[in-house]
């Protein structure tokens, strides 16, 4: 399967091909028998385990090979584990945030999509659709309506630290278990993987956009989450947390006549195309 991207202001598409072996565990009833079995938690500290090993050293170069990933942008180190590689840290400069305090920024690098929230608010990734108020307790949900819904998709390739969006403060991270999924679009056309798979959300009060969600979920192999405070006063582009192996999903949702979205990110957005993004890179501006 195919899935479509552009550069931020920019109307070349970029397509990708979803992974062969997703294809086949996702793709035909044999492959979704091997999943079911895969899936179990078991299985995935299992995975967890060998990924954290030394044993999984010997992975790192096909992946960085396979994936077209830039090293120039990272330490030279000697990595310990796979994983150790995967939550690598980006040299100091490659990634710039944006400290306008009206500039929204993407606390990720991933591929953007932007929707609006309303009460029957399905958002549509590659021909699946998921319901808002599967993410977080409906109640909260209601307080959103007529804002926006923002879902950065990190890939493999991408890099999987996160960051703070604004400065302000939050209290409990609220944890939610689930069945692990990848994220490629070739499981989001057969599963809700909002449904599925485990998810942590943050109410962040932030300075100068409100009160704002934050989700994040894991995915399929080991999919966990990392996040570094509970209770904890943060600033504006500090790192809040980071994805072990396995793409990931960081979902925002933002209140009515809060911000102001780039006009290239919507238009992507309403073709069913998501946008390049960056850490820290402008990606909106508040409404004064």
């Amino acid at each position: 399967m195919k899935y479509v991207m552009r550069n931020r202001n920019n109307t070349e598409n970029i397509y990708k091909e979803s992974n062969k072996a997703l294809n086949f565990l996702y793709g035909n009833f044999l492959g979704r028998l091997i999943l079911k079995l895969l899936i179990g938690k078991s299985i995935t500290k299992l995975i967890g385990k060998y990924y954290s090993s030394k044993k999984s050293i010997k992975k790192i170069e096909p992946f960085i090979k396979e994936n077209n990933i830039d090293m120039s942008e990272y330490p030279l180190v000697k990595y310990t584990s796979f994983n150790d590689f995967f939550t690598r840290k980006i040299l100091l400069g490659k990634r710039i945030v944006d400290i306008n305090k009206d500039a929204f920024i993407s606390p990720c690098d991933s591929k953007l999509s932007i929707y609006d929230i309303n009460e029957n608010l399905c958002m549509r990734i590659k021909d699946a659709y998921y319901s808002v108020d599967t993410l977080v307790n409906k109640d909260i949900v209601k307080e959103y309506i007529g804002g926006k819904a923002l879902v950065f998709r990190l890939d493999v390739s991408d890099y999987h630290r996160y960051c703070y969006i604004d400065s302000g403060y939050h209290e409990k991270i609220v944890k939610i278990n689930g069945v692990f999924h990848t994220v490629q679009p070739i499981a989001l056309k057969k599963y809700n993987f909002y449904k599925t798979n485990s998810r942590e959300y943050t109410v962040l009060y932030t300075q100068n956009y409100g009160k704002i969600i934050e989700v994040e979920i894991g995915a399929f192999g080991v999919g966990k989450v990392v996040n570094h405070f509970e209770h904890h006063e943060f600033k504006k582009g500090e790192e809040k947390g980071y994805f072990k192996y396995g793409g990931s999903t960081i979902v925002l949702l933002v209140k009515k006549d809060i911000i102001l979205f780039d006009e290239d990110i919507l238009n992507n957005s309403k073709d069913g195309i998501e946008t390049i993004v960056k850490y820290g890179m402008k990606i909106g501006e508040k409404i004064n």
